[in-house]
């Protein structure tokens, strides 16, 4: 606040939304719909009287209160401005130009403040009658007219109407500001506003909210329609005046230059419940209208380079970059039905909190963007787990955005042509997929049998001409291509390819998702290489790890009639691979359930195992009395019905060796995980295997997402190709001979 120059007539004072109480010798107190402030210190309780709006500056400083000089009264006042609570300009008045003041005031404006005889002009989309909203901006002192306005409000029924591309390309060929509301219906909307070229636009937004209409996405689809499906109008008078009086009131704020987050989302209020809620909205940086469409190729054409990464000090969840907290605070505004990619994360109430199982919504590398069953089977949702609820809460965070990340968008780099036609580029699928040709014959059979995580597709045709997308390899330090397909859920193609989520990894660094993605691969090559030759296995010593968690987790499950033990898988690679199991022990059906996990660290591939049991025990928990799980799928269900120990002795540990502890595994910590990323890889290498990374991550998530892939590693589902699975158990001693095909696990992984 300076004095010279000060207009005549502009008077000091507090601000008008602010009551000034003085109490003698405590503080003087400022009241206000938002709380109490307190001025404490003589110099506050001498000033405050005189700061009522009817003194200008310069006499404050000329006249000053006794016992002040005026360098104290002008340092006084500078604090008092710096923090807000003053106000310089005309004396009060009253009635209602007052009461603007005051509000104005109240959200940091100048009491001068005066969006009236700004210029709105009003659109309204299909059937949309835009006489409210008419009246009311005209009764709000503003100037409603067509061309060249301030503001633009445009009027829908739906934010998904067809009829707002063209709104939205007009509006950011001129770069003029516009609002978006739906004030008709039970749910009214209002906002973002868009100002191009600093806000998103209309499709980045649509891109998120068709994302979360799939079933209705579905059906206008089957029936040949363009754009949402209408709806009945459901609304009251007073809902359509409130409705019409809120939007309004953000036009006028805008009009008068009020900025605040906000105004860049989605305000939603459900009237029925009178529940209402901000959706931040982020422009996509990718998107083809607003942003850069070539995004995505210029970064699957860049080698993938890995630097050094600081382990985070909370390592609950294994040895990551950042930690649980960090990451839900920096991503969790993808977490929303509106304008996120995650509509919900709930927990799962079936059986104890403790198990810490999370869900986030479908899992896109099971069905698709389609209508499924979310009952069906154990994968068919993104899920999260972990030791506290806030770790197994950004599990499924990191799940569901991961799957995300991996889904087609059609932005993806392509190379089209065929196996043949791209020579020593291209990688066979076959060294992927791994199926064995005995499969092929007998899909039909097979596929009308089982699941779909088992599916046997129709056998590669190395002529014929696709999308490849190239991946770099981290041993050669060069690109080569893979279909498109399996590489992206949803990618169209062939029906010999499918994309499933084998390698796919997301982290708080590209280093965190690598190191992740190899360790499910050495982790689903050692179960598979378990699982299917049925192998007995030492058992891991769990009271030797000395953790108080996992004796709560004993004492969970044994309050639920059950027993838990862990079987060691570890594989050539050297790495710990664990399998954890739960079962009942008081009778009838044993329910068996298992997890699995592996990681450098033998303390943490323990965890990650018995971690995932948990997240998959509600379907096995609180069973009815119509003996009904928590999933439907033939698989699982018979599975759990039929399985005991005495007829899958492969379950229990082998009584031949001693149990695994802790100091058998000889683990070495280091402080950064790009140590840990070379040294699985070196691990893997050494097994005379390739290691391959794409960055899937997307710049309108941020979150990094990779998928890693080693040709010639199994994967858990049911691929009986001669390589890994036979050969190794012969190797590792395991076995004297390898297994006949015939002779395989007849159950297939069904998690």
């Amino acid at each position: 606040m300076t004095i010279p120059g000060e207009p005549m007539g502009r008077v000091v004072g507090f601000k008008r939304h602010l009551r000034v109480e003085v109490v003698e010798g405590e503080a003087v107190y400022l009241f206000s719909e938002r709380g109490v402030t307190a001025l404490k210190g003589s110099d506050a309780e001498t000033l405050a009287p005189l700061l009522d709006c009817t003194r200008d500056l310069a006499s404050l400083l000329r006249d000053p209160p006794a016992g002040m000089a005026p360098e104290q009264v002008g340092r006084f006042i500078t604090r008092l401005d710096q923090a807000g609570l003053l106000t310089l300009g005309p004396p009060p008045g009253s009635g209602a130009g007052e009461r603007a003041r005051a509000y104005w005031e109240a959200a940091g404006l100048d009491a001068t403040t005066d969006p009236t005889g700004k210029q709105v002009q009003v659109v309204a989309t299909r059937d949309v009658d835009p006489a409210l909203a008419l009246a009311g901006l005209c009764e709000a002192g503003l100037t409603v007219g067509q061309g060249d306005a301030d503001l633009t409000v445009v009027l829908c029924d739906d934010y998904l109407s067809p009829d707002l591309a063209d709104i939205d390309a007009a509006h950011r060929a001129t770069r003029r500001p516009w609002l978006l509301a739906k004030l008709v219906g039970v749910q009214v909307w209002i906002g973002p506003f868009f100002d191009p070229p600093e806000t998103g636009c209309w499709h980045c937004l649509a891109n998120r909210l068709w994302a979360h209409r799939e079933a209705e996405a579905h059906v206008q689809a089957r029936l040949g329609r363009i754009g949402p499906a209408a709806c009945p109008v459901a609304s009251l008078r007073p809902l359509d005046a409130m409705a019409t009086n809120m939007m309004v009131l953000e036009v006028t704020k805008w009009l008068a230059g009020y900025r605040y987050p906000g105004q860049r989302g989605v305000f939603t209020l459900d009237s029925v419940e009178l529940a209402g809620r901000h959706h931040e909205f982020r422009r996509r940086p990718q998107c083809e209208h607003c942003g850069d469409p070539t995004y995505m190729g210029v970064q699957a054409r860049r080698p993938v380079i890995l630097t050094s990464r600081r382990k985070s000090s909370d390592n609950a969840g294994g040895h990551r970059t950042r930690a649980p907290q960090q990451i839900l605070e920096s991503y969790q505004h993808l977490i929303s039905p509106v304008t996120g990619v995650i509509k919900e994360i709930t927990q799962h109430t079936r059986g104890p909190a403790f198990f810490n199982s999370f869900r986030a919504g479908p899992n896109v590398a099971v069905g698709g963007r389609t209508m499924i069953d979310l009952r069906a089977e154990p994968r068919v949702e993104n899920g999260g787990k972990g030791v506290t609820p806030l770790h197994g809460k950004v599990s499924a965070m990191c799940e569901a955005l991961e799957r995300h990340s991996g889904f087609f968008h059609g932005d993806e780099e392509r190379v089209r042509g065929s196996y043949r036609s791209l020579g020593e580029r291209a990688i066979h699928p076959a060294a992927c997929q791994l199926f064995d040709e005995r499969q092929y014959s007998n899909r039909s059979a097979w596929n009308a049998s089982h699941s779909s995580f088992q599916h046997v597709p129709d056998p590669f045709d190395d002529n014929a001409v696709q999308d490849w997308t190239p991946v770099w390899s981290l041993t050669n330090e060069r690109h080569r291509l893979l279909p498109t397909a399996m590489l992206y859920y949803g990618a169209p193609g062939s029906g010999s390819l499918y994309a499933d989520s084998n390698g796919n990894a997301a982290g708080g660094s590209l280093e965190d998702a690598v190191l992740q993605g190899l360790l499910e691969l050495v982790e689903r090559d050692s179960v598979a290489i378990w699982w299917y030759n049925r192998t007995r296995q030492p058992a891991v010593d769990l009271t030797a790890f000395v953790d108080p968690w996992l004796d709560e987790l004993r004492d969970v499950h044994n309050g639920l009639n059950r027993e838990v033990w862990a079987l060691d898988l570890t594989a050539d690679s050297g790495i710990p691979a664990m399998v954890a199991l739960s079962r009942r022990v008081d009778g009838g059906s044993e329910d068996i359930m298992f997890g699995f996990g592996a990681h450098l660290d033998p303390r943490v591939a323990l965890r990650r195992a018995l971690t995932e049991m948990n997240q998959l025990m509600p379907a096995v928990t609180d069973i009815g009395p119509d003996g009904r799980y928590g999933w439907t799928a033939a698989e699982p269900v018979n599975w759990w019905r039929t399985a005991t120990i005495r007829n899958q002795p492969y379950l229990v540990a082998d009584p031949g060796v001693p149990p695994r502890k802790p100091a058998d595994y000889a683990y070495v910590s280091t402080p950064d995980l790009l140590d840990d990323v070379e040294h699985v890889r070196r691990r893997v290498e050494s097994l005379r295997l390739e290691v391959f990374v794409l960055d899937q991550t997307r710049p309108d998530i941020g979150l990094p997402v990779v998928k890693v892939i080693v040709p010639g590693m199994r994967s858990f589902w049911a691929r009986y190709a001669p390589g890994r699975l036979f050969d190794v158990p012969v190797r590792l001693g395991r076995l004297p001979s390898p297994t006949p095909y015939e002779e395989l696990n007849p159950t297939p992984l069904f998690i």
